[in-house]
This record gives structure tokens, sequence and C-alpha cells, in this order.
């Protein structure tokens, strides 16, 4: 599995290669016996698995450097800097047309897009295994659905039906509305999940699922889940589609427990460029090192220390898990200047260097006053999370609440619960010391009861937020739709959006230039004041 990309692109160029004779003799003699003609498609599973966990095409830091933690982590205001480089275009909205916007488009596409693709085709008609390879090809399905999902999450119209399909000479697919890939990708699902089956006797299916060991029913819980947030990401614009598939995915299962979260597995090796976590290494002293110039954010740290600074009673448990404290980071130690929760600062949105030295009276050392992500998450081989249960707990409480769907058992309030505590309970993979007690779970709901402290709809809204620590992109996509956490925007000299919290990524200037058919297909305006068709856009 380390050496997949190696293996996997070489077996994509084969693919490619038509043979042009004109006999049968003399296409005998242009094949090579000793060479691989055929790849078993489960590699490509392997691969894209991976892929999804933004370790492939480029190195494994490339896609979460510059969007998860630059654009998204910094735009919802769990992360602030000083920056004006990359990270400026989420804390401090200017416009970076390269990084944040180009890097998800390079590796999607061509990462978990083109791999999903090539398994579909060769267990598709004419395949060559055709037939074979059932839960291999379903699952590939759902995959492709978490890629394009995002992809049009971020970028609004793009290519989809005709993506991936250069083999076949479709080098300049045309763009879909956003409407028609939400409409395919659930059928997607609902097709893919009901086919999955511990029935299909797919041999190497569980060798090379590296989420599940083959578990098909991980697997059915996992495409229902996608199920249900794709179905409430459209509820405000298409409320008829949202209860038919709410219903859909609740009837199929969704995750609900912390033992259902899909886990990709990291490692050191066999380099620090291949199958390490990309996060960690934005962060890493020496590496990506943001941890010295990414900080948790004010708007978070006073979330999470509850509305008394002066106590530590009415704390989110997860305070001094999201963040070691006030430190400093070497590649070697860490030293901690200050671990007491009463005593966390976060650091401002919206801000550069001379405006912290206003700010803090003179010239001031960001790492030595504001709280740093926590070290102890942030290795290299930590598991990297790309879905949790809890998220479908706060979705199931989000569709009661607003009468979505039918066939959920249960209380808004129980689920609301549930997801609390799924949120709350699932760090421990990370560290021993992660781990929170039901004891402190319960006593964090009765400080602040539901739909009492705030309106039930803002507390599902805050906690789904919250959440998504370290899945920026995704918590980005759930304040668009919600509009919680009820944030204060920034209005830095000179940014692009008049004060507005960015709402789009643009699309790479090298494929607007080199596909003519962005000019009439891409959502518009492609800027990161444009809005996506379930934001409140255009189709």
């Amino acid at each position: 599995m380390k050496h997949i990309f190696k293996l996997i692109f070489s077996a994509l160029l084969i693919l490619t290669v038509a043979g042009g004779c004109d006999t049968d003799e003399l296409h005998e003699m242009n094949i090579n016996p000793n060479a691989v003609n055929t790849i078993d498609v489960n590699y490509f599973l392997t691969a894209a698995e991976l892929s999804a966990s933004n370790n492939g095409l480029r190195d494994n830091r490339y896609t979460d450097w510059r969007t998860n933690i630059g654009m998204c982590g910094h735009a919802i205001q769990q992360l602030a800097s000083t920056s004006t480089g990359t990270i400026s275009v989420g804390d401090k909205y200017l416009e970076n047309d390269v990084e944040p916007s180009n890097a998800p488009w390079d590796h999607f596409f061509a990462g978990d897009g083109r791999v999903t693709y090539e398994i579909i085709k060769q267990t598709g008609p004419g395949g060559y295994s055709e037939g074979a390879k059932k839960n291999t090809r379903e699952a590939a399905r759902i995959l492709r659905v978490l890629c394009f999902h995002r992809l049009t999450d971020w970028y609004g119209s793009i290519p989809y039906f005709e993506a991936n399909r250069g083999v076949e000479g479709i080098f300049q697919p045309k763009y879909d509305k956003q409407k028609d890939i939400y409409y395919d990708l659930l059928k997607e699902l609902d097709e893919a999940c009901s086919l999955i089956s511990s029935s299909n006797l797919d041999e190497g299916f569980t060798a090379a699922d590296y989420y599940f060991n083959g578990n098909i029913a991980k697997w059915k819980k996992f495409g229902y889940s996608l199920m249900l947030r794709l179905a409430m990401r459209i509820s405000n614009v298409d409320l008829p589609t949202a209860n038919t598939y709410v219903t859909k995915a609740v009837a199929g299962g969704v995750m609900s427990s912390n033992d259902d979260n899909v886990i990709a597995t990291m490692a050191l090796g066999p380099s620090e460029w291949t199958n390490q976590n990309g996060i960690s290494r934005g962060f890493y002293p020496g590496d990506g090192g943001q941890w010295s110039s990414s900080f948790l954010s004010k708007t978070l740290v006073d979330w999470l220390m509850g509305p008394d600074k002066g106590v530590t009673t009415d704390d989110d448990p997860r305070l001094m898990i999201l963040t070691g404290g006030i430190l400093e980071w070497t590649a070697n130690t860490v030293i901690y200047k200050e671990t007491d929760p009463l005593k966390m600062r976060g650091l401002p949105n919206g801000l550069d260097g001379a405006m912290l030295n206003t700010m803090m009276g003179g010239p001031t050392i960001p790492y030595e006053h504001f709280s740093a992500v926590n070290p102890k998450m942030m290795q290299d081989d930590e598991p990297y999370m790309i879905m949790h249960a809890a998220e479908s707990e706060f979705l199931l409480a989000e569709a009661l609440e607003r009468g979505i769907g039918t066939g959920i058992s249960g209380t808004a309030e129980e689920h609301y619960r549930r997801g609390v505590k799924l949120a709350m309970q699932m760090y421990s993979i990370y560290d021993e010391s992660f781990e929170v007690t039901d004891d402190q779970v319960e006593t964090y709901l009765e400080t602040y009861p539901y739909g009492v402290t705030k309106p039930a709809l803002e507390m599902i809204g805050e906690q789904m937020w919250v959440s998504k620590w370290m899945n920026w992109w995704d918590a980005w996509s759930d304040y668009r739709r919600t509009g919680y956490p009820q944030l204060v925007p920034t209005n830095y000299p000179g940014n692009a959006t008049n004060g507005q919290i960015p709402t789009k990524l643009m699309i790479p200037a090298y494929e607007a230039t080199g596909n003519p058919n962005y000019a009439t297909g891409a959502t518009k305006p492609d800027r990161l004041v444009g809005k996506v068709w379930w934001d409140g856009g255009p189709e």
C-alpha cells in the first residue's frame, strides 16, 4: 500500500494505450508477455481511500495546508493568524487565486475523481472486471460522492458527468449545475448503499479496504450518513428532495457510534511525503510550521471557556484538548509556557503583525501570548478523521426540529445530547489523555440545557461547528448553510469581500482559460463572494 500510487499511475498509463495494429498477428507481436496489462481494481480502492485523506497526487500537506487550514479553518474562525500570506485568504479575505483555490481542484479531480472513475469504468460494461468486484465498485461510488460533493460545495458548478474522461477524448468537459450534480450524487448513494452487500464474494476487498477492513455494515452507515449530510445541505433550497433522502438515510441506518467513524490510518514511512497526516505536517515545526503563525481564534477559545472566564465549571471539556496551551514547539521538544485553562487566550481574527503590536501595546511574539494547537494531536502519523458519527446525530436533531424527513426515532434533544457526547469523546484516538468521561459530558449538558441557553437550532449549529475541528472545510460548508455560529466578520484593509466571510472558492485560472466551457458553465461571480446553489446562488 505504501507505494500504491506508483503502481496505480503505471496502470493508468497502460490502460490508456490503445493498439493500432491492423491484424491480430501484429497485435500479438506488440504485447510484452512479461508486462502488466491489467491491474486488480482493489489497488485503486486503496488509493482512493488514501487520496480522500489528502495523500497521493502531490505531497500530503498540499491541500490541507492551503485550503483546509489556510482558507477554511480561518474563515470559520477556529484559527487566526497575523500572516498576510497564503492563510490571509481565510483570516483577512484577501484574494489568492492560486494556492487555496487551486489545491483542492488539483488534488481531488486527479486523485479521488480519477481513481474512482477508473474503478467504476473497469467494473462496468466492457471493463476487464465487469460483473466482479461488486463491493469494490459500490465503495468507489460512495467515495466518488465524497469527492464530488466536496468539490461542488467549494466551487459551485463544476465538470461532473464528463469529468475524468480524458482517456475517452474528453479534454474540455462541460460544466454541470450544482443542482443536477446533487441529484446524481444522492442517486448514486441510494444505489451504492443498496447494492454493497456481504453476500458479494469480492476477492481482495477486505485487504484493500483500510477504512473498515471489508465491514459492509460500516460502509452502509458511511454511505447513508453522506446521504443525510447531502440531503440536509440542500434543505433550504429543495425541501421535497431533502425530505425524501433524509427518510431514506434514516431507514438505511446512519453512523451512531465513534466505532463507525471514517478514519484513515497514517504512517511515518516510507517518507514524509507519503502516508503522513497532512494536517499534522502543516503545523509541525520545521515542516509546515503553522503552529507559530496559526493559533486558536478568540472566537473559539471564548466559546470553549464559556461565559464566565473566571471559573472552569462552565468550560467545554475540549478546551485543553484542542489547545495544548501557550507553548513553544520545536522539532525536538514542546515547552509549555501556560497550561492553566483560566489563562487561555485566543488570537483575534483579522490582525497583521503591526495591528497586533498596537493591540498588545508593544512588539509581540504571538506564541508567547496565545493558545496554540495541541501538539499531542499533530504528530505526523496521527489518524486522519474524514467523517464522524456526531455529525449524523446533530443532523438528525436538526431534521426533527425542522420537521424534515420521517422515521427518525427519539427526540431532537436526545440526538443532540448523543451528538455532544460522541463529539467530546472522539479524540482519544490521538492521545489517551484526551479521554472525556460520561460524567464530564453530563455536567456540560446540564450546564447548557438544550433549547434554554440558546435556541435549539443555534445550539445544534454551534456544536456541529466545534465538532468539525480539523475538518474545517466541511465546517465552512455547515456555516454557510446554517449561519451558525453567528460569526462577526473581519474587515482587514484592502480585503476582497468588503468585510464578508468568503462563500466560495475561485476556480483556478488555468481551468478558466483552458476550458471554454468555463465561461458559460461556472458559478458566477467566480469570486470569494460568489454563492453556490444550496447557499442561495444559481442552480
